[in-house]
């Protein structure tokens, strides 16, 4: 006779200020992944819109907002514009490798180059080595890292320029949190290729989706993720299929963004639920 599998104990944090949508505050529920069925749990909490960070499950839980909405791009129907087409054909030199989540010191290097420029003021600028060591290494399910690098005179794998902490779930990739070189003297769009190489390697070994997380109306640094069709979000019941037109509207809408604002990342960060936790209550 096998023993019952447990129900997860939920937690909720103390209201904080909201990082995408000024004058708010928000709220996470959250769980611990561990255990023999730590993959099983988070597969499923991602279906309904749950993220991890380390060894936690997570996912917003605000009064009176509901502006985060989890998105997820269809693998195996993907079509790339135009401009994607152009990123991946400009970025396609790249050596591609599949790593065991185990941090090194030429990632942390490039992961504190792409912070200093993209987000100076953010919570993960603190980050030293061991710190970015617990982000990628404290995993309870199966995790990997992305390397993106550029190929040597001989054809041999050369320097970082990209990287992505990724989980393979059961339906999918979950991109957890991706980084670049910010500067790099002619690449351009290496955000952008880390996401369309996902969606590649999603469709190539069978997988129906890539989850990008969060999206927010209304927050600038989070609209790149409604390029990418066909797109699904999660609604209240059920993941729905954006409509052609409303794709197109949340685009244009997209395009009105600051630059700096519309290269965005993922919405993970080293304190996005630890730090939380010092203030929480039972679900």
């Amino acid at each position: 006779m096998t023993a019952p599998v447990r129900f997860p104990r939920f937690f909720v944090t103390s209201p904080m200020p909201c990082p995408y949508l000024p004058g708010r505050y928000e709220r996470k529920v959250f769980t611990e992944l561990k255990g023999p069925n730590a993959d099983e749990l988070n597969d499923a909490l991602g279906r309904i819109g749950f993220r991890r960070s380390q060894t936690v499950a997570y996912r917003p839980s605000c009064v009176e907002c509901s502006a985060c909405i989890s998105v997820r791009v269809v693998a195996s129907e993907f079509e790339p514009s135009a401009t994607q087409r152009k990123n991946l054909k400009r970025n396609d030199d790249l050596i591609v490798s599949t790593c065991r989540p185990w941090s090194t010191p030429e990632q942390y290097e490039l992961l504190q180059r792409y912070l200093s420029v993209r987000h100076p003021g953010g919570g993960m600028v603190a980050m030293d080595e061991m710190d970015f060591a617990d982000m990628v290494e404290h995993s309870p399910v199966k995790s990997l890292v992305v390397e993106y690098r550029e190929p040597n005179p001989d054809g041999t794998p050369g320097r970082l320029v990209g990287a992505c902490l990724t989980d393979q779930q059961g339906d999918g990739l979950s991109m957890i949190y991706s980084f670049y070189d910010p500067h790099h003297e002619t690449r351009s769009g290496l955000g952008n290729f880390i996401i369309l190489d996902h969606i590649r390697q999603a469709a190539r070994i069978g997988l129906d989706y890539v989850y990008l997380g969060y999206w927010v109306e209304g927050s600038a640094r989070m609209q790149y993720k409604v390029r990418y069709r066909p797109l699904e979000r999660l609604g209240p019941s059920e993941w729905q299929r954006f409509s052609p037109d409303d794709q197109a509207n949340a685009i244009e809408r997209a395009a009105g963004a600051p630059r700096e604002a519309r290269i965005g990342n993922n919405d993970m960060g080293k304190d996005g639920i630890a730090a939380s936790q010092q203030h929480y209550r039972p679900a």
